[in-house]
């Protein structure tokens, strides 16, 4: 053979055989934004196949570290052209299906505050799904754009090993070891109990997490272990703190929507994994941990409690930050993305958040989402961390057309006192100046009336009203508004809850979700002093109570009036105790405020 033919021989069958020298497939990026790329299109040319990876922990007691259940969907060119693409990661426990509705799953709240409730009903879960595919969620948004989709079980459900803790250690232990095999590990194997491993060989070893509610908590919960090779997490209405789920300033308050869920009700909803491990897991976490640590009686704060507090846990935290909530979302309350948000802005990290008006999920702009995981998963110079830090969507606007302010809460806003002149049983007023009076004003509990229902009442025994003088132009309301009441019971223990409100109120076709309450908050006055110690009130003493209400960015319009309502149990939300209670309230211990843009001014303008 001709020596010079012979080489470009050899030459050609190199670049025909070898995949690192094929012509290979590779993201395309516009305006700081991944694309879909025609190649990567079509799923019937993607590879989906499972895995477990091993962990740290043993969590169901049978002497051997416990292995997540993980599925991959990536494109072929991952294994024909030796194609290395970033990863986005969702985790979740509602994968493998639910204990939904059961009868008698919750706890029956109508009983006298600080008893025993009733035992509740235990269910099981009926695993479904079938291997390989754990999910579709995320793929066809992410697989065309240059990604590999990665899902796990969170341990004790599916075909994952270990126990459900509903925010225990576990919980951001598992995602970590997922993450640690998806940047070069060895901890993957084909089987729960085998050893032939699996290399995660097509991964850059750059991976994102995102997911809403539950599935929210979790890049959160991975987060704050600090693992290297999470570079960025968009959580979506994330539960970051089970005490604020289920608890609010030492009162037992329930989410919205679930009035008598608590921690161990979730834990049997979501408990999925193998039958043979339920006994002892159950055994374990919900009768012995949950059982001693929640503590339905006081609803006082405790070390069971700060260890299911993701606040508690972000000093190693280094990914960038995406968040994204509701305001109107009584189920995870907007204080849940708030608090981390805070936390993460002031370690210096890259955060940025969203807030729509509607309630519980909404993920961010769908661009958002992309221009964030384009900057931090493939390193693209796009410039989102130069961005405004906060956009909220206005009242009247799409999801999609978030407006841009420098930060959450405005930098314009600043607090402003209201004071309360008396009016019960109709309605009082607050004014900007306080009037010292010795005036007092008393409710009487009785969860027959819901809260919508007082606050649309004129004459109430059951409420105490008090009415800002009319908008004569909207009123802008940013930040975290607080309150002080200083209030007497006629027994040892009362619920405490808040509403603002703008009036009058609107029902109908035409009513929004942001028309009538403003905020909410809920306080156990027994927690007066102390979050982690309640104390019985002395009836016809005065205590003072301070807390603050959730967060809110909305714009009140001419024409309304901001209402404070003071009430005792809230049909919705607390324990339902037998009415009759009296609440005192010492007006002139009593102030509301409110963050406003344009501060005091900003006020005087809206209603003069």
């Amino acid at each position: 053979m001709n020596k010079i033919l012979r080489p470009l021989l050899f030459a050609c069958f190199l670049v025909t055989h070898s995949p690192s020298l094929l012509a290979q497939v590779k993201p395309i990026f516009e305006n700081g934004e991944a694309q879909i790329l025609p190649e990567l299109k079509d799923s019937s040319n993607w590879i989906r196949h499972d895995l477990w990876v091993e962990t740290e922990f043993d969590t169901d007691g049978d002497g051997k570290l416990d292995r997540m259940h993980v599925d991959v969907t990536r494109p072929r060119q991952t294994e024909t052209e030796g194609l290395k693409l970033p990863v986005i990661y969702a985790s979740s426990p509602y994968y493998a299906g639910t204990a939904g509705n059961a009868p008698g799953l919750f706890w029956d709240v109508r009983h006298e505050l600080g008893a025993t409730a009733p035992p509740r009903t235990h269910v099981e879960v009926q695993r479904r799904g079938k291997r390989p595919i754990i999910s579709n969620d995320e793929i066809m948004a992410w697989v065309p754009r240059g990604y590999i989709v990665v899902h796990s079980s969170s341990p004790g459900t599916g075909f994952s090993q270990g126990s459900p803790t509903v925010g225990g250690e576990n919980e951001s232990l598992a995602p970590k070891a997922v993450i640690e095999w998806l940047t070069g590990k060895e901890n993957g194997y084909t089987t729960p109990d085998g050893n032939e491993k699996v290399m995660a060989f097509w991964s850059t070893g750059k991976v994102g997490m995102t997911g809403t509610s539950y599935n929210g908590t979790l890049p959160l919960a991975a987060a704050t272990t600090g693992v290297k090779g999470l570079e960025a997490i968009i959580p979506i209405a994330p539960n970051t703190s089970y005490y604020h789920y289920y608890r609010s300033n030492g009162l037992v308050r329930s989410p919205g929507g679930y009035l008598g869920e608590d921690i161990d009700v979730l834990y049997d909803f979501i408990h999925s994994g193998d039958e043979s491990k339920r006994p002892y897991n159950n055994k374990t976490v919900r009768d012995t941990e949950m059982a001693q640590g929640m503590d339905r009686a006081t609803g006082d704060y405790n070390d069971f409690w700060a260890g299911r507090d993701y606040l508690n846990q972000m000093g190693p935290m280094k990914a960038a930050l995406l968040m994204s909530h509701g305001f109107n979302d009584w189920n995870v309350m907007p204080e849940h993305s708030y608090r981390i948000y805070n936390a993460a802005r002031a370690k210096g990290l890259p955060s940025m958040i969203y807030y729509h008006q509607n309630g519980h999920g909404g993920p961010p702009p769908f661009s958002m989402m992309n221009r964030w995981f384009t900057r931090y998963l493939h390193g693209v110079e796009n410039g989102v961390e130069k961005e405004p830090k906060a956009w909220i969507v206005r009242e009247q606007d799409e999801r999609s057309n978030p407006t841009a302010y420098a930060d959450f809460p405005n930098p314009e806003a600043s607090n402003v006192s209201f004071y309360l002149k008396p009016g019960a049983p109709a309605v009082g007023s607050l004014a900007l100046e306080k009037v010292t009076s010795n005036e007092r004003e008393t409710l009487v509990d009785n969860y027959s009336f819901p809260g919508s229902v007082l606050a649309q009442a004129e004459y109430s025994e059951h409420r105490l009203l008090y009415l800002s003088p009319v908008l004569k132009e909207a009123l802008h309301i940013s930040g975290i508004p607080r309150i002080t009441v200083k209030l007497a019971s006629t027994k040892p223990a009362a619920n405490l809850s808040v509403w603002l409100v703008s009036l009058p109120w609107t029902e109908g076709r035409n009513s929004k979700i942001t028309d009538n309450i403003i905020t909410r908050g809920w306080a156990d006055p027994q927690n007066h002093a102390s979050i982690r110690e309640s104390e019985p009130l002395l009836p016809g003493k005065f205590y003072e109570v301070s807390f603050d209400l959730q967060p809110d960015d909305q714009i009140i319009p001419a024409g309304q009036q901001i209402g404070l309502m003071i009430f005792s149990s809230d049909k919705e939300f607390t324990i339902l105790p037998k009415p009759g209670t009296e609440l005192t309230i010492n007006l002139d211990g009593t102030v509301l405020t409110l963050p406003i843009v344009g501060g005091k001014n900003g006020l005087e303008k809206a209603v003069k």
